[in-house]
């Protein structure tokens, strides 16, 4: 008899996504597009041809589903941003280069992204606090790269710099619940359009020339 929780032959190659990805997969749509009360285990099993007692041989329930898929997403953020820290270029074009990688992640994780910045919530409190804290280090470095802007004298020195961080998060985490594939611009493409109406308002205003 075959095992049902076997990938299928026609995903069996060497490139082909293993069980977990797969069940990781589908569980993003399931969770983003039902909400993780309204995804069942059985929905789950169902969407991948398996029978339940196989998928709990993956996983071992939908909570800690949904905790890897929102860690694995906090990861990704991570590995994108958290290097421009100690980028040497001046601060609004790190900010710039933030955006678009920030940006780039969310659409390129539609679903993911939509179950980390929407289903987190669902997490039990362990997995909350360390979500959290997630954002509040995303959300320091955003601040760091105002702060660092208004001391280079490229953004002006009256921001209130939580406001402001908070603002430039807005943008770009919130994309997911507009942005989709195939439209005419890019990822970078919008980020480099937000970051220049923010960038306008954040710089100061020009010298006037001495007569």
């Amino acid at each position: 008899m075959t095992d049902p929780s076997a990938p299928s032959p026609a995903a069996s190659g060497p490139t082909s996504k293993s069980r977990r990805e797969q069940i990781h997969e589908v569980a993003s749509r399931l969770f983003s597009e039902r909400g993780y009360h309204g995804a069942s285990m059985r929905d789950l099993a169902a969407e991948l041809g398996m029978q339940g007692g196989s998928l709990y041989a993956h996983i071992s329930g939908k909570e800690a589903l949904l905790i890897e898929i929102v860690e694995q997403a906090a990861r990704q953020f991570e590995a994108a941003l958290l290097d421009l820290g100690t980028d040497p270029r001046p601060a609004d074009e790190r900010l710039r280069e933030a955006m678009a990688r920030h940006l780039t992640v969310v659409a390129g994780n539609l679903e993911s992204a939509t179950v980390f910045f929407h289903e987190w919530k669902h997490l039990s409190p362990d997995a909350y606090a360390r979500v959290t804290a997630w954002r509040d280090t995303t959300e320091a470095f955003y601040r760091g790269l105002v702060a660092q802007g208004m001391r280079e004298g490229v953004f002006r020195a009256d921001l209130d710099v939580k406001m402001t961080a908070n603002l430039i998060l807005s943008a770009v985490n919130w994309a997911y619940t507009w942005y989709r594939p195939g439209g005419r611009l890019s990822p970078r493409e919008v980020a480099d359009r937000y970051a220049g109406l923010l960038l306008d308002g954040l710089r100061p205003p020009p010298k006037e020339a001495t007569p």
